[in-house]
């Protein structure tokens, strides 16, 4: 089986993930403890109005709170390489203000993540020889280069700013972080489909869904004209959403690998210094005086 073809095996088997997770929303929300829109309780005194110079305060603040939030998540990487701004383990995250989303998706389209990533999307492609229309070589390279970044471009403006700012959507993904192995790979795995609102609830993540779409609609106009089927474009679309679901378990799960390893390279380090301590002493101990023997032993 080629690369290409364990590639497309790999992603029908996530998107047959994704699509029952869509399907069952209601569900998935009870079993993973989704957080449903706030509701205010029976009795709750309302808060009094705010007179507008409080109201503008309390926006100011609230700004420079998810604005400090924002420069904590933009130094987060997986192996100090992959970068995961996208990424909070915050649940009370403050929510992003319009520019702030685009001042999220400029950071991660221009650190240099993406553009090794890319090297790697089209290294492979270049290898497969996919789209033969453009050749190999320098200039098949580049075609390919050119159009994997443009996907990921695309994708990211339209699905992490634009329709977020819209529709008041939380691009980022929310670590669950503690919890079972299944109920945490369920929850990467609805990430694709399932988001926070601006206001604190959450709900379908259309904006991911549909700007996944629409950046699989505008490659057509760079891509060869044998994949500008219809059919085509909306593989495209959710092979993308795929990718991403394989990148949200990448992010839930890193951390406790690398707790892992951490803690086998301390173990193997306590029992190496407690065999130089064991040997070290066993060196300094006072060994004991030989046993004087008689010159002429009487027979």
């Amino acid at each position: 089986m080629t690369l290409a073809s364990w590639f497309w095996a790999a992603t029908a088997g996530l998107l047959v993930i994704c699509a029952s997770t869509a399907a069952s929303a209601q569900a998935i929300s009870a079993s993973l403890a989704l957080p449903d829109d706030p509701s205010v309780s029976l009795g709750q005194n309302p808060s009094p109005a705010q007179t507008p110079d409080k109201a503008a305060e309390s926006t100011k603040d609230q700004r420079q709170k998810a604005q400090e939030q924002l420069r904590e998540q933009e130094r987060q990487r997986v192996m100090g390489v992959m970068a995961t701004f996208n990424t909070t383990l915050n649940r009370d995250a403050v929510p992003l203000d319009p520019e702030q989303k685009f001042q999220l998706f400029f950071k991660s389209t221009t650190d240099p993540w993406p553009f090794l990533l890319t090297s790697v999307v089209a290294g492979i492609g270049q290898a497969d020889d996919t789209y033969p229309e453009w050749g190999q070589g320098t200039e098949g390279y580049a075609k390919r280069y050119g159009a994997a970044y443009s996907d990921y471009f695309i994708g990211n403006f339209f699905g992490n700013a634009v329709l977020p700012s819209l529709i008041h959507e939380d691009p980022r993904y929310f670590q669950k972080g503690t919890g079972s192995f299944a109920s945490r790979f369920w929850w990467a795995a609805a990430s694709t489909v399932w988001c926070k609102r601006d206001k604190g609830g959450w709900g379908p993540n259309y904006a991911n869904v549909a700007g996944n779409m629409i950046g699989a609609a505008i490659s057509d106009i760079y891509y060869p004209a044998s994949d500008h089927t219809v059919g085509d474009t909306v593989m495209n679309g959710l092979t993308v959403s795929a990718e991403g679901t394989v990148g949200a378990e990448i992010i839930e799960f890193w951390p406790d690998i690398a707790r892992h390893y951490k803690r086998r390279h301390a173990e193997k380090l306590a029992r190496h210094e407690a065999q130089m301590d064991s040997q070290s002493t066993s060196d300094s101990a006072p060994q004991p005086a030989p046993v004087a023997r008689p010159d002429n032993p009487r027979p």
